[in-house]
């Protein structure tokens, strides 16, 4: 259903003439219109459950980012703030290789922190912070924001 949404995307841009990104998401968002009532016809998929994780997961890693980049700000302009950088044993939940390299790079994406290594039974990340004021605090922020979004993508 996603490849089949993608090619709707793509023919709603080829017929309107013009490639925007914001062109592509209408058509997109369209294409989902249009796939909603042939779901019964094409037979049981979970798309239609996944599709608002997926974007809901997006959407939350866009509001980090931005977030952690206003954070690396202040802490760049503000010569008299002292930072206590730190590196943090984050437990996994998440056991598929994929969803552990995706919260890895999600993690390094974000400004400020950086994923330094999976345990060799991959039930641990270790996650370097530039700025550690509780531990127990950044532990909690991975696994309720990140960590718990991907599990409900990849279940």
């Amino acid at each position: 259903m996603f490849v089949l949404n993608i090619l709707l995307a793509l023919a709603w841009a080829a017929l309107t003439g013009h490639f925007t990104p914001l062109n592509v998401v209408v058509g997109f968002a369209l294409g989902s219109a249009v796939l909603w009532p042939a779901r019964r016809i094409m037979g049981a998929s979970n798309y239609f459950v996944k599709l608002p994780r997926v974007i809901g997961l997006i959407a939350f890693f866009l509001r980090e980012l931005l977030l952690a980049n206003l954070k690396v700000a202040i802490h760049v302009l503000s010569p008299l703030k002292h930072l206590t950088p730190g590196i943090v044993a984050v437990p996994l939940d998440v056991t598929s290789d994929v969803e552990i390299a995706l919260l890895a790079n999600m993690i390094t994406l974000t400004p400020g922190t950086l994923t330094l290594d999976v345990s060799t039974d991959r039930r641990v990340l270790y996650v370097h912070v530039i700025d550690l004021d509780n531990a127990d605090q950044v532990r909690r922020d991975i696994k309720e924001g990140f960590e718990r979004r991907i599990q409900e993508v990849f279940q």
